[in-house]
């Protein structure tokens, strides 16, 4: 299983908010701060806006921040809104109706421990 540089850098950018919560930032000074490209920041705040992990405000003084506090956004959900569903394999999902596959069993357990484990780790947490 391989994450992208999505999930990578939208992590650590997300982890930069979680650090000023509930204050705001700006894409510059996460760009500056984490060494990511602006440009390549504001594509990945789009994903994470869509699926309401963070919020912007507009004017001189605007930036971004977490939607909701850092208690209640788990490291899962920004994974899956950055890189899409966590799937580690096709017969995993309901599109492999293998009745045979004697792997599947596998995959599936290999699955639900993957978001388990990203679903009990808390932005807060990644601050302490």
């Amino acid at each position: 299983m391989y994450f992208s540089k999505k999930a990578e850098y939208g992590l650590r950018a997300v982890v930069a908010l979680t650090r000023v919560y509930p204050n705001l930032k700006s894409i510059t000074e996460i760009s500056s701060e984490e060494n990511i490209s602006a440009k390549y920041l504001e594509q990945l705040f789009s994903d994470l806006r869509r699926e309401a992990i963070i919020i912007s405000r507009q004017g001189a003084s605007g930036g971004y921040t977490l939607s909701k506090k850092p208690t209640l956004i788990r490291v899962g959900e920004v994974i899956e809104a950055l890189e899409g569903p966590i799937q580690v394999m096709d017969c995993s999902n309901k599109k492999c109706n293998s009745r045979k596959c004697q792997s599947k069993k596998v995959w599936i357990t290999l699955e639900r421990q993957i978001k388990s484990t990203l679903n009990k780790i808390k932005l807060s947490e990644l601050t302490k």
